[in-house]
């Protein structure tokens, strides 16, 4: 595959790369925090269940890079760790991230796919609310195509919600990009882009918080299980 070399913004291409968000006394705290969880599985999705993982979440919002893009009101409503390494290792085929967390089930219209993960509910909203949000990736390594780096369609968050058959008609169109980003940079990149990640080849980890940042407000009486 040949990864065409672009210069993305968030708004056309879906993505985009901060560098040097975190400095080095930021990255030796969180470091010690990571692995003072002492989690053995590849990740864990109630990160925002830490007090100091909300607190980094207040420190993005505030970093120019970031904050430029997100509603002053916006808050993290979900983050997961993902650690992955040759020990613990996995690929993922290109897809879309549909599902948010909430407080509880309730019959909404257009809110489809409910599902259980970790004891937390999950729930697919529309295509509206999907595009409000926005993905912020804290590298807590560095992350080249051997640590296994996403891989981005450009341009795919705007075609909305996609099936087998578009996803594959988008990526033959539009190419993948590789997103490497080095250790306490951040990748920022809206949900329904197109996006995927091979196994690592390095023996180094490559531990990411992927935040996802969102409006306050859900409809109807629909509430963030973290607020």
């Amino acid at each position: 595959m040949q990864y065409e070399a672009i210069h993305p913004s968030l708004s056309v291409a879906g993505f985009e790369t901060v560098s040097s968000v975190l400095d080095a006394a930021e990255r030796r705290m969180l470091d010690a925090r990571v692995d003072a969880c002492g989690d053995p599985r590849a990740g864990a999705r109630d990160m925002l269940a830490h007090a100091w993982c909300r607190e980094l979440a207040l420190r993005l919002k505030r970093h120019f890079g970031i904050a430029r893009r997100l509603h002053p009101q916006a808050l993290a409503v979900q983050c997961t760790l993902f650690d992955k390494s040759c020990a613990r290792n996995w690929s993922v085929a290109m897809h879309q991230d549909l599902s948010v967390p909430v407080c509880r089930r309730s019959d909404v219209p257009g809110f489809t796919g409910w599902s259980e993960k970790a004891g937390v509910i999950f729930v697919q909203p529309p295509v509206a609310v999907l595009e409000c949000l926005l993905v912020v990736r804290v590298h807590l390594d560095d992350c080249g195509p051997d640590a296994g780096a996403l891989r981005v369609v450009p341009g795919s968050h705007r075609h909305g919600r996609l099936n087998a058959r578009r996803i594959e008609a988008l990526r033959l169109a539009n190419g993948e990009v590789l997103c490497p980003v080095p250790n306490g940079g951040v990748l920022l990149m809206r949900p329904l882009l197109l996006h995927a990640s091979a196994k690592a080849i390095a023996a180094a980890h490559r531990r990411v918080l992927h935040f996802v940042f969102a409006p306050p407000e859900l409809p109807a009486d629909l509430e963030w299980h973290y607020r």
